[in-house]
């Protein structure tokens, strides 16, 4: 979905507002947690939890200004949604977790 690189660290629009930066530090914080529920519904075949954490995420992201995650989620939440088979939710996971294991607090250097 980016022509970015697939390691290179993603830092918020909003890594540099100080009057922000604490609530960006606190969603990137907490970005382990959300992958490992998303894993953990994988593992246990719960799509219906898979999309709605999708769908949380995506809204999330944006607000935090990591708008690059947004696609991603929304194709996992469309695909769990839909249906689309256990494959193509797995690979849209795996898409959507290796984007968000890449955000940073602050600002690039």
């Amino acid at each position: 979905m980016s022509t970015q690189s697939a390691t290179q660290p993603l830092f918020s629009d909003l890594g540099d507002d100080p009057d922000l930066a604490e609530i960006v530090d606190m969603f990137v914080s907490e970005m382990p947690d959300r992958i490992e529920s998303m894993l953990r519904c994988v593992d246990q075949n719960d799509w219906e939890g898979l999309g709605r954490i999708a769908h949380q995420l995506k809204g999330a992201a944006g607000s935090y200004g990591f708008g690059q995650i947004t696609p991603y989620a929304a194709q996992l939440e469309h695909d769990c949604r839909n249906d689309t088979g256990e494959q193509q939710m797995i690979n849209s996971f795996r898409e959507l977790a290796s984007i968000c294991r890449r955000i940073r607090s602050g600002a690039p250097a």
